[in-house]
């Protein structure tokens, strides 16, 4: 099960790179605004605020892949921890975004439900 979490982790890992270019780089391209909805002015005028949340997401795909890396190593304590603390961040931002905004039930889900079976599954196989 602790392998099938470090899969889940992975790919929880690498839709938030994907995140962090929407928000970093392609921010204002029709695309990224027509996925989070936002006008060609509400793209500018929050260009810097995207560019600040896009790089968290990074910094936790980062923390989630030295997880991954560790863990495969042999440093399961270690690598564990980075692997949920990751992962349930990702996930607590999830829970945010669709508390703050329920009309972003479909982006809250997609932000989410990785990282939630990731933890679930990483905490099983920890304990067996």
């Amino acid at each position: 099960m602790l392998i099938a979490g470090l899969v889940l982790a992975g790919v929880a890992a690498l839709v938030h790179v994907y995140i962090f270019y929407l928000e970093s780089f392609a921010w204002t391209r029709p695309r990224t605004r027509a996925t989070f909805g936002t006008t060609v002015q509400e793209a500018e005028v929050t260009r810097p605020l995207a560019l600040n949340q896009g790089y968290y997401n990074l910094f936790l795909a980062i923390v989630t892949a030295v997880g991954i890396v560790l863990t495969a190593a042999g440093s399961t304590p270690a690598g564990a921890a980075l692997v949920l603390a990751g992962t349930g961040s990702m996930l607590a931002a999830s829970l945010v975004l669709v508390i703050s905004d329920p009309t972003k039930r479909s982006a809250a889900l997609t932000q989410g439900l990785v990282p939630l079976l990731a933890v679930v599954a990483v905490v099983v196989g920890l304990t067996v």
